[in-house]
């Protein structure tokens, strides 16, 4: 199992600390730093700037927005990337919210798994730099009627295939981005539940592309909190509002996504109330009615010892890519998360 690191969505209060952390991680041999992007800044901005200057580690959007690029403008995005950081960049897409796509993007939120998949083709076609023409129900290319022309990508990438991760987390999502994608991005992953939540889905539409799991990647991440064991619990509070955040206010009470994964790991009298405690006003309400036992099984938290129980227990679930947000109220102490993931792997035997 490789390890990544997530730096989050830029403007998140830590700015000046993160380009410190890429190159921790990249000095430590993480696999790939992963980049968010919101309605604030975009990922590939902020990637273009790790990459310059780190060495080894690769760079991933987690993730590019669909309703934000044409998948045009996504393929040269990619292979820009691609090419600058000299063969490091992993593409990953996701369909955002409808809060987001409608209101900020003004894109309908309509079909979602339909428009990912016409997406993924339209991006692929375009990367193989044949010429790009498509029909479908979301995107026809070259517009018909009109001056347009099939035209071919003119940037290199660095390699033939740039892998493809697609953010799933519902049942049907999951199916087709194991059947369309490289790898997929998971969030809020309990190994007590991911078989359940997530893998049997990804493993049904490897199935249905005439595939395996082997050489897809599976890619949680965790928040990481370092410290004694007997301090679980304040470290658990530390994750309380962006726990309550996803699960009780990403996107609308009949659209919230984190909201459905949590009723599907068992939380269904808590997701309801967290919900309306956040949707009411009442934040610090929701935060302080999530069970402790959702925020551990979905972070690390601890010792280096139980850090690595943790890990093996993902590992044996299946992921491949453990993911880690590092926690911490000091540049400092974010550096010690990311070696304490380090030293955790390696006791865990996995490294």
């Amino acid at each position: 199992m490789r390890l990544g690191i997530n730096l989050g969505y830029w403007g998140a209060g830590m700015d000046s600390d993160n380009l410190a952390v890429a190159q921790e991680a990249d000095r430590l041999g993480y696999a790939v730093c992963w980049a968010a992007e919101a309605y604030g800044s975009d990922a590939a901005t902020v990637l273009s700037w790790v990459a310059a200057q780190t060495e080894r580690i690769d760079i991933g959007s987690a993730i590019f927005q669909i309703p934000a690029r044409t998948p045009a403008m996504t393929a040269m995005t990619a292979a820009t990337l691609d090419s600058l950081s000299g063969g490091r960049f992993r593409l990953g897409l996701g369909v955002s919210g409808p809060q987001v796509s409608e209101g900020w993007y003004g894109v309908k939120f309509d079909k979602p798994l339909a428009r990912t998949r016409e997406y993924v083709d339209i991006v692929r076609k375009a990367m193989t730099r044949e010429r790009l023409s498509y029909e479908g129900e979301h995107w026809t290319l070259p517009l018909p009627g009109g001056p347009g022309k099939p035209l071919k990508l003119t940037v290199h990438p660095q390699r033939e295939h740039i892998p493809l991760y697609i953010a799933a987390i519902g049942p049907k999502n999951l199916t087709q981005t194991g059947e369309i994608a490289d790898g997929a991005l998971l969030i809020f992953p309990a190994a007590e539940h991911l078989e359940d939540t997530a893998i049997t889905h990804l493993r049904a539409g490897r199935e249905k592309a005439g595939k395996t799991l082997e050489g897809f990647d599976i890619c949680p991440t965790l928040p990481l909190a370092l410290g004694a064991d007997g301090d679980v619990s304040a470290l658990a509070d530390m994750f309380r509002p962006y726990t309550a955040l996803y699960v009780g206010g990403m996107g609308s009470r009949k659209q919230n996504f984190y909201n459905q994964l949590a009723r599907r790991m068992g939380y269904e009298k808590e997701a309801t109330e967290i919900q309306d405690k956040y949707l009411s006003g009442d934040k610090e309400g929701a935060a302080a009615a999530i069970p402790e036992r959702l925020i551990d099984q979905t972070t690390l938290l601890g010792s280096v010892e139980r850090i690595a129980d943790r890990m093996q227990a993902y590992a044996a679930a299946g992921v491949t890519t453990l993911t880690l947000a590092p926690a911490g109220f000091t540049l400092e102490d974010r550096l010690a998360s990311l070696r304490a993931g380090t030293e955790a792997l390696e006791r865990a035997g996995l490294a």
